[in-house]
């Protein structure tokens, strides 16, 4: 018998957070049980593609849609779905992760999305045998907006990969090639309504002349307001949009920066946070949704809603030299708690709990 995973949101391009939680719990589960079999499914928008990744001795691939899903989930012990979907055909015991429910809980994307997205999000929790959320505050939102009960939902945080980072040389010429100085301040994150860049912007006005902003990631939903505030902004000429970049290049700008600023508005987990910690960048985040928690007390906390709030958060990192070697230590101590593996250990427990005790 098989455990059956919808593995497709590994080979996203560019790679999501969806897309960095598939492809390590993955390989996680698969290294880490080398005696169990799993299936790895993809949708045939994505079968074919999947042979371009490597395949473990006991991992098979299988198609998703068509004829073959009720044929193959016969011999599966349960289903796991990694992105708050299950497919139909599935009669062994199924799992879904939900990373976050932002979607019915602003104005963060179009009206036909938020509808699609709130039918998924129920009949996907109506058919789950057990939720996995990726925060406590995920699973408070399952449990309140999805009317699950909590004795279904299980928190199990994200894991955070050992970042990529050049040797000293390769660095500054990637900040050379991105026209990126020192110092500056580091936004990660896609250019979008609920990342709160507009007040971000705003807060970045008030530093030093010498400081820069780089805004690392793709435009998303309500980009526009956002170019316009950058267009219009009194630090227009410190302000670098880089766009998506690659594993190098991120690795490069989180070694190279003074802070990471990060006042989202709603957050399932969090990731760039954890990622800061994790080579001892500074961090000024949101005191709300899932930041807080994913921070651990190891973060500047400040109110999203107050782009003076956000300034003076930015100033008290930037000006304070003891603040910054204290948010170092503890960052690195708390990005310490967020392992691949301790992600896999804690979904196998509840696998275990759900269909194979």
């Amino acid at each position: 018998m098989m455990i059956g995973i919808d593995a497709g949101h590994a080979l996203d391009r560019p790679p999501t957070g969806v897309a960095v939680y598939s492809r390590n719990l993955i390989r996680e589960l698969t290294t880490g049980h080398p005696d169990q079999d799993f299936a790895w499914y993809y949708r045939s928008n994505r079968y074919f593609r999947s042979f371009g990744a490597p395949l473990p001795s006991n991992a098979r691939r299988r198609l998703l849609e068509g004829f073959s899903l009720p044929w193959s989930a016969r011999r599966l012990r349960l289903f796991h779905g990694l992105n708050q979907r299950l497919p139909p055909g599935i009669s062994a015991p199924a799992i879904a992760t939900f990373h976050d429910l932002f979607a019915l809980t602003g104005q963060y994307s179009t009206p036909d999305f938020q509808e699609r997205f709130a039918r998924l999000a129920r009949e996907t929790a109506g058919r789950a045998d057990h939720v996995i959320a990726v925060s406590a505050h995920t699973a408070r939102q399952v449990v309140e907006r999805l009317g699950l009960p909590e004795s279904r939902v299980s928190v199990v945080h994200h894991g955070c990969e050992e970042l990529r980072i050049p040797a000293a040389a390769r660095r500054e010429a990637i900040l050379a090639r991105l026209d990126v100085q020192r110092p500056f301040v580091l936004h990660v994150g896609a250019l979008q309504a609920r990342k709160n860049v507009e007040r971000l912007v705003a807060a970045f006005e008030t530093a030093g002349e010498d400081c820069q902003l780089v805004l690392a990631g793709s435009l998303g939903f309500g980009a526009e307001p956002i170019l316009d505030r950058i267009r219009r902004s009194s630090a227009r000429e410190r302000i670098r949009r880089v766009g998506h970049v690659s594993d190098e290049t991120r690795g490069t700008l989180y070694a190279c920066a003074e802070a990471l600023l990060f006042p989202s508005l709603e957050e399932g987990f969090g990731l760039p946070v954890v990622e800061a910690f994790s080579v001892g960048l500074p961090v000024i985040a949101s005191r709300v949704s899932a930041l807080p928690e994913v921070a651990g007390g190891a973060a500047e906390l400040v109110d999203p809603l107050d782009s003076d709030a956000i300034a003076n958060g930015l100033g008290r990192v930037l000006g304070g030299p003891a603040l910054q070697d204290d948010l170092r230590r503890k960052g690195r101590a708390r990005a310490q708690q967020f392992t691949w593996r301790r992600c896999a250990d804690e979904t196998w427990k509840v696998y275990q709990a759900l269909a194979l005790s």
